[in-house]
């Protein structure tokens, strides 16, 4: 089965006039001040860069607040810039500037207007992504899974709901919540900032947000069709936010800097049109059942309520599939209401013994360990029984990172061996034993 491209979303429309931006004239003008004082910046190309906004605006902006005596132009032109006009700040358009300074730090990129957002987001969403079951066995070609868990994964992401998978610690939980993120593929649009009730809020993050390598255009080229976006968004890979044992739910509210006046958004919202994996379930500070709780709203509505430090709470697009991965049974940490609200429960269990033979074998050959079919069969008959035949899946992994490490220190060739098997075992479980204090 051939491999079909997953359709490019829709790019969100270039403003043609600074009405169409969803900004106040204040805002903007006073974002531009801002950042011509704390940048320093003189020439239209670098502050439409700065500001994310076309040449063609970014002067119509100047022209305002030349207007109004904020800025002046410098009389000279910069003949290494491609003889641009250069501009200054007014006494005036510095006062203006620490003024705005004084109630808001930010600046640069001008935000998106929430319900702009929230229309690039219905453009882009999670839950138009159709995975066929080849794009996913790609995607997961490095794992060797039970031939029905792809069946179940399938559904789930294609859904774009709520996925709990949960079963015994080593057996791919993890490296299965990447798969899926690799198995998307396709890219979206991620807006530097969004603005609400005239208040910035951060969302683009370089840790979180994987920015896509640009195109340009080709100047010998009668049609110029790359980069035509509003450029106040970021062209990413779809976000993946893990977080584990220390997510606490203050991550999950607006983060506000008394300092600088800002705002920058919450994981959640960093993740919108990706993946919100919450890895270890069962092990933060917070109870699972109090966690949930937190999502109820957001993955019942397709909507969050954050609040601003003023105590005002509004709504955002929450268009984001989101993992739970715990090692605990799910009877164990949840009542019977919160796992109604997560859609989908898949149990990743421990490989079989044949299973378990193959991702060794896999393991060894791409580590370049030889196999030794009587070091295999002391594993076997004589290890596996002392922990009751558990397998797991990161175990081959280990016992042959360790075995390399071994043969590495004494100095003699890759191999495989009962007495290393033993020694590599040896380091795989801590005996118990009382310990004298």
């Amino acid at each position: 089965m051939n491999m079909q491209p997953m359709p490019s979303v829709t790019a969100p429309p270039m403003p043609k006039s600074l009405a169409e931006t969803g900004l106040s004239l204040v805002m903007m003008r006073d974002i531009l001040l801002k950042s011509m004082f704390r940048m320093n910046i003189s020439l239209v190309s670098d502050l439409a860069r700065v500001i994310s906004m076309s040449v063609p605006l970014t002067q119509e902006l100047i022209d305002i607040a030349r207007s109004q005596k904020l800025i002046e132009a410098m009389g000279t032109l910069h003949a290494t810039s491609g003889n641009e006009m250069g501009y200054q700040l007014t006494d005036s358009g510095k006062a203006r500037a620490l003024d705005a300074l004084s109630q808001s730090e930010y600046f640069g990129a001008m935000p998106v207007p929430l319900d702009q957002y929230g229309l690039q987001m219905k453009r882009q969403s999670v839950r138009d992504i159709k995975l066929t079951r080849d794009q996913l066995v790609r995607a997961m070609g490095h794992l060797i899974l039970p031939p029905d868990l792809l069946g179940h994964l399938g559904p789930a992401v294609t859904s774009g709901r709520s996925v709990l998978l949960y079963g015994p610690p080593g057996n791919g939980k993890s490296s299965i919540s990447n798969g899926i993120r690799t198995a998307m593929g396709d890219k979206i649009y991620v807006p530097r900032a969004i603005e609400y009730s005239g208040q910035v809020i951060t969302v683009f993050d370089p840790i979180v947000h994987s920015a896509a390598e640009e195109q340009t255009d080709d100047p010998n080229s009668l049609r110029r069709t790359s980069n035509r976006f509003d450029a106040r968004y970021v062209y990413c890979q779809r976000p993946t936010v893990v977080t584990g044992g220390e997510l606490t739910l203050d991550m999950l509210d607006l983060k506000y800097n008394a300092v600088a006046r800002t705002y920058q958004a919450p994981l959640q919202l960093k993740a919108s049109g990706g993946i919100f994996i919450v890895d270890d379930l069962g092990r933060q500070a917070e109870p699972p059942q109090k966690l949930v709780n937190r999502w109820i709203v957001p993955l019942e509505e397709s909507r969050d309520i954050l609040a601003l430090q003023s105590g005002e709470k509004f709504t955002v697009p929450f268009d984001t599939l989101v993992i739970f991965s715990t090692n605990f049974h799910p009877n164990e940490i949840f009542d019977g209401a919160a796992l109604r609200r997560i859609f989908f429960k898949i149990k990743v269990d421990g490989p079989t013994q044949e299973m378990f033979l193959r991702i060794f074998a896999m393991v060894a050959r791409k580590k370049g360990v030889p196999l030794d079919e009587g070091a295999l069969l002391h594993l076997l008959k004589t290890k596996y029984p002392t922990i009751n035949n558990v397998f797991a899946n990161y175990q081959p992994v280990f016992l042959i990172d360790q075995i390399i490490a071994i043969c590495e220190f004494e100095g003699i060739p890759y191999q495989m061996t009962p007495e290393l098997i033993d020694r590599a075992w040896a380091n795989m479980f801590v005996k118990d034993e009382k310990i004298a204090k």
